[in-house]
């Protein structure tokens, strides 16, 4: 085990940071920034998870680890060249977008069907996973133009598609089990 305690390394000090396999690149780079966005998912749970208990705290725990999982593959481009390194390269794999949908199920079959778009409230908890989605999806995009320039791992995108519709029926759940949803009313204040 490596252990870190050089908390400053300075390498980064002119603008560029180390990719998973050693190649330096801009920290504007498109691929620094869906990982990054990835990151600032993982610190948005860490503050849902203050307010959660239970199933969903271990679920939540279980995507904290799940997001560093993912920001480990997004940090390592050229999967073609994965047989080629010294390490096997963490990738996601179907069973982690697989446990979310199994869990998306469970939850969804005990809300009622949706009259109307939700806004994001109603409990701390339900605000707090709402924020987890929006964040998502953000990653969710990040993600997808990049891959649109370089190759990215399939599972990781639909990994963070999935995730962000679990944070959304969690969301519901969280607002006792969608009866204190708070409703959009278009119009309303017109």
């Amino acid at each position: 085990m490596v252990v870190l305690n050089k908390i400053y390394t300075k390498t980064g000090d002119d603008g560029e940071t180390a990719l998973g396999n050693g190649a330096r690149v801009a920290k504007h780079s498109m691929r620094v920034t869906a990982y990054g966005t990835v990151d600032e998912l993982n610190s948005v749970v860490g503050l849902a998870r203050l307010q959660a208990e239970g199933d969903v705290d271990a679920s939540l725990s279980r995507i904290q680890n799940d997001l560093f999982d993912l920001g480990a593959d997004l940090c390592r481009p050229d999967m073609e060249k994965d047989g080629e390194a010294e390490y096997t390269p963490l990738r996601m794999v179907a069973s982690q977008v697989d446990k979310l949908e199994a869990e998306i199920d469970g939850m969804n079959g005990n809300l009622n069907p949706l009259r109307s778009f939700i806004l994001p409230g109603g409990t701390a908890l339900s605000a707090y996973l709402h924020q987890c989605r929006t964040v998502a999806r953000r990653a969710e995009r990040l993600t997808v133009e990049l891959a649109t320039m370089e190759s990215v791992n399939p599972a990781a995108v639909k990994y963070l598609n999935r995730l962000s519709d679990w944070f959304f029926v969690a969301a519901r759940m969280a607002n006792d089990g969608g009866k204190a949803d708070v409703l959009w009313v278009p119009g309303a204040n017109r």
